[in-house]
C-alpha cells in the first residue's frame, strides 16, 4: 500500500501573492483610533482571563453608575455559587471580578434582571 507522490502545485494559480496581502488603500493596521467608534458608551463587557493552569476569572465592566454594585455583586455570588470582588481601576472604573468562568450566568443575569439590555452586553474571551 504505498501512497503515489501529490503533484507539484501548479505556477498558475499560486497560493500566496503579496499583493492579495493589502488592505483597503490608505488603511494602516497600526495607526491610533482616534474616534469611539470601537467602544460605545453604554456597553457592558464580559471578558475572561486565563490564570494559571485551568483558573480563569471573570471580569463585568460597564455596568451603570447608579447600579449599588455591591448589593449586584452579593446577589451573583450567592445565585452562582463563586466567589467574587469589585476591583477601583483608574481606567475602567469599578470593575466587578469573579471566579471561574461566568460568562454566560453573568450575561444571563444581567437580561434576567434588567439591570442591562440583551444588545448592549458585549461578551468577550476564548
Amino acid at each position: 500500500a504505498s501512497a503515489s507522490p501529490r503533484p507539484p502545485p501548479t505556477p498558475s494559480a499560486p497560493c500566496m501573492n503579496i499583493e492579495n496581502l493589502a488592505g483597503p488603500v490608505g488603511f494602516d493596521p497600526f495607526d491610533t483610533v482616534e474616534d469611539d467608534s470601537v467602544g460605545q458608551a453604554g456597553d457592558v463587557h464580559i471578558r475572561v482571563q486565563q490564570r494559571n493552569g485551568r483558573k480563569c476569572i471573570t471580569t463585568v465592566q460597564g455596568l451603570d453608575a447608579a447600579l449599588d454594585l455591591k448589593k449586584v455583586l452579593k446577589v451573583i455570588k450567592k445565585e452562582y455559587c463563586c466567589n467574587g470582588n469589585i476591583i477601583d481601576d483608574e481606567a475602567m472604573g469599578q470593575v466587578l471580578q469573579f471566579q471561574g468562568d461566568q460568562r454566560q450566568n453573568i450575561g444571563k443575569f444581567l437580561i434576567e434582571n434588567e439591570l442591562a439590555p440583551k444588545d448592549k452586553i458585549k461578551t468577550h474571551g476564548f
